[in-house]
């Protein structure tokens, strides 16, 4: 695995928005895979993308399926997140960890905020934090 295999796959919609400048929201995955049983977890997801829509922004649900960072999740990723049990916990430190080993993990906070900054994402919305961070 190189260096190159480890960078975030941007969705389309989400590369073009940040490419027009339009306002993108970056959003955490560990409350979808750790926060709320099936299939509620499932339908916040859903909704909190609607909302971000409704209120004029493109969401960016960050997440890393099979070893791959994602940024913008599919519908059919977000229904993985969430119903799958083996979906490991992610912060930042744990991401090099994570692809190397081609796991699924949902994205606290800190390993959101380091991977929408790295997207050239500059807002971040969560379900809340659980502990402190940087």
């Amino acid at each position: 695995m190189t260096v190159k295999d480890m960078a975030p796959h941007t969705s389309e919609e989400i590369s073009s928005a940040i490419q027009q400048g339009l306002p993108v929201v970056a959003l955490e995955s560990t409350l979808i895979a750790h926060g709320l049983p099936w299939p509620d977890n499932l339908q916040l997801a859903q909704d909190v993308e609607e909302i971000v829509r409704a209120e004029g922004a493109v969401p960016a649900t960050i997440g890393i399926i099979n070893g791959t960072v994602k940024v913008g999740l599919s519908s059919s990723d977000l229904e993985l997140m969430a119903s799958e049990q083996k979906v490991v916990k992610v912060s930042r430190r744990d991401l090099a960890v994570v692809q190397a080993k081609g796991l699924h993990g949902a994205t606290t906070v800190a390993a959101t905020l380091h991977l929408a900054i790295q997207t050239g994402i500059k807002v971040l919305a969560t379900g809340g934090i659980g502990g402190v961070h940087r």
